[in-house]
């Protein structure tokens, strides 16, 4: 079944063209023009991915973005005219998976859209001929790779594919310091440029959600080098 994604942009022109690059890859498409609209149409059918404009009228990316990840993992790729650093942090911050901005290249748009669904499926998906080697468990977490489930003490926890991908990573290996780079190559399987912030941000948003519900944050940092989950 081919995926379906959901384009949000109330500039009907762009919308319509990232509608044919999508097309053109095989992909099932669908379009809204401000956040009310595509929240409705979140509720009516399922989709596996949403690529967010931030500037529309009545309801912004931002708060879409914040009410989606309410209830949802789908992921999120948020597009955006603004170009500060800080401005990409922001949406990150609100749940965007990934970040890109105006105007951008079809070719590296595709590539990010296909690395999330990638990413997505591959931390989503369950199988009952994978030998289940999928569990970690370490201090009050219990990380679940065949099913994509997290638990603090019995409670779950509920993390984007990202996040999932990035706490796993650092759980199969208590102890040991990841830098930025090496988070970013494995979960992305990505170029990891300097000054990327991707992974901070997103190290950032995953440990409120451990510390909300163990009461400890889990991942230390290491400054200078890297990040790391101890025993």
């Amino acid at each position: 079944m081919n995926r379906r994604i959901l384009i949000v942009d109330d500039d009907r022109e762009i919308a319509g063209l990232i509608e044919i690059y999508l097309k053109n890859e095989g992909y099932d498409t669908a379009t809204a023009h401000d956040g009310e609209e595509a929240l409705a149409k979140l509720d009516s059918e399922p989709y596996d991915l949403v690529v967010l404009d931030i500037m529309m009228p009545r309801m912004d990316g931002l708060e879409a973005c914040r009410r989606i990840r309410r209830n949802r993992e789908i992921p999120i790729l948020m597009v955006s005219a603004k170009a500060e650093d800080m401005d990409k942090i922001f949406g990150l911050m609100t749940g965007a998976d990934d970040y890109m901005i105006k105007p951008f290249n079809p070719l590296e748009l595709l590539a990010r859209v296909k690395s999330l669904l990638r990413r997505s499926y591959q931390y989503n998906r369950t199988s009952s001929d994978e030998p289940d080697d999928g569990v970690l468990e370490i201090g009050p977490l219990r990380v679940d790779k065949r099913s994509h489930h997290v638990e603090a003490d019995g409670k779950p926890i509920r993390l984007t594919s990202t996040e999932f991908g990035i706490l796993y990573l650092l759980a199969a290996s208590p102890g040991r310091v990841f830098s930025a780079e090496e988070i970013f190559q494995q979960v992305w399987k990505e170029k990891y440029f300097e000054s990327n912030n991707t992974v901070m941000v997103h190290i950032s948003k995953l440990r409120d959600k451990l510390e909300q519900e163990t009461g400890d944050k889990l991942i230390s940092t290491v400054w200078g080098v890297g990040y790391k989950i101890d025993v």
